[in-house]
């Protein structure tokens, strides 16, 4: 007889997971990234030229690099930020992590306690959502726009809080290809919004883990870049510009900040391999790399919105995103998107509900996300016009299957 091990389990964990059993068919879900335009050769050959020349570091933890990351990732890095995010950064002022869920969690360590309250954007990334939630932190929705957090908005609740004795432990905020959205925040409001950052004394985790993926390859300067007294974290990744199975992401932060995560950042250090191996292909391959992707990736969503108006019409409210791997879908308000999410999923097409993916669940019970990253072109149409034919079963909307004639 098996050991019953619910008898020791500590309270309040979060439900067990699923077994894997594979991929739907039609994948519309998660930060998934286009297989074909993965660079395997170029890995190939930075990972035979880099552990030729630097493979008996990996007998040391940190690649005698430090707590930090391996350093020539790093010194890439910092010239990268500098050119395309206007932040002058060394490479001592960056920390590699496993990924920006983990840089979500070491500030989140070093800065929250149960019972204390975030401003985030009311509709926000589900891994932050997730995590306030599991410590107990109150995270106050903030009004978007199509340029991002409203400053008047912002502003508002940053008085009520203040009358209420409430200091807020920091805004989150994903300025340049919003999540999910897919806004960018123009540079004007960036201002407006550090400079109440600064009346009310309050730091700002700026995440911009799909800021290399507008479609156009321009993008305002980050909000750290405008920053003149280091109260502005950031935080990227290169799982959404080269592999999201790398788990290799950054943050950046002045050094009574950086010393602190580094401190309680205790698995013994991020994947060295990955890092040793992206700091070899990067230099020379990254920028026309993520040039390439971005071409990709403009031509699937293009895809995804002719399909989606093709299939429901009027009946959906969709973002034009101006990047990144996703689309926001507003539907009528009788449409359940977890019901939705449910029965799609057994039928083969994964959603994200909207529930999610916003800070009050009660106004994201008739939306969704929808991820094109993964799935091919042939893919994108034929799940979403499956995913249309369901809803239309389920809650008549569209009114047809499809707004067309078939």
């Amino acid at each position: 007889m098996a050991f019953d091990y619910s008898t020791v389990f500590r309270p309040g964990l979060p439900p067990p997971a699923k077994r894997w059993s594979g991929f739907p068919k039609y994948n519309f879900v998660g930060g998934h990234n286009d297989g074909a335009a993965v660079p395997v050769q170029d890995f190939i050959d930075a990972a035979e030229s880099v552990l030729k020349r630097e493979g008996s570091t990996l007998a040391t933890y940190s690649l005698e690099s430090g707590a930090q990351g391996y350093r020539p990732l790093r010194e890439f890095l910092a010239g990268y930020l500098n050119k395309s995010t206007g932040m002058q950064q060394t490479a001592d002022d960056i920390l590699l992590v496993s990924g920006s869920l983990q840089a979500l969690d070491l500030v989140n360590d070093v800065l929250l306690a149960e019972g204390d309250t975030v401003i985030l954007e009311e509709a926000a990334y589900q891994g932050a959502i997730q995590r306030f939630n599991r410590l107990g932190v109150r995270g106050m929705g903030a009004p978007l726009d199509d340029g991002g957090i409203r400053a008047d908005g912002l502003s508002n609740i940053l008085d009520d809080l203040k009358k209420d004795g409430v200091r807020p432990k920091y805004i989150y905020v994903v300025p340049t290809v919003q999540n999910p959205t897919g806004t960018v925040m123009p540079e004007e409001r960036r201002l407006e919004i550090l400079k109440l950052a600064r009346d009310f004394d309050v730091p700002i985790f700026e995440d911009d883990c799909y800021a290399d993926l507008t479609f156009d390859g321009e993008r305002p300067r980050a909000i750290r870049a405008l920053d003149s007294d280091g109260r502005v974290v950031f935080c990227g990744t290169f799982s959404k510009t080269i592999a999201p199975a790398l788990r290799v992401g950054y943050l950046v932060a002045e050094w009574d900040m950086l010393s602190r995560m580094s401190a309680v950042k205790r698995d013994g250090g991020s994947g060295a391999l990955e890092q040793m191996v992206l700091g070899e292909y990067c230099p020379a391959h990254f920028e026309d790399h993520v040039s390439n992707l971005r071409g990709v990736l403009k031509e699937k969503c293009d895809v995804m919105l002719e399909t989606l108006s093709a299939e429901f019409g009027t009946a959906a409210e969709v973002s034009n995103p101006a990047g990144g791997i996703f689309v926001w879908v507003t539907l009528p308000d009788n449409v359940d998107t977890m019901k939705l999410f449910e029965v799609a999923s057994s039928e083969g097409v994964a959603i994200n509900p909207g529930a999610e993916w916003v800070a009050d669940p009660k106004t994201g019970t008739h939306k969704m996300r929808l991820c094109f990253g993964n799935p091919t072109i042939e893919e994108i149409r034929d799940g979403v016009t499956k995913l249309a034919e369901i809803c239309h079963r389920e809650f008549g909307v569209p009114e047809r299957g499809a707004n067309i004639e078939r």
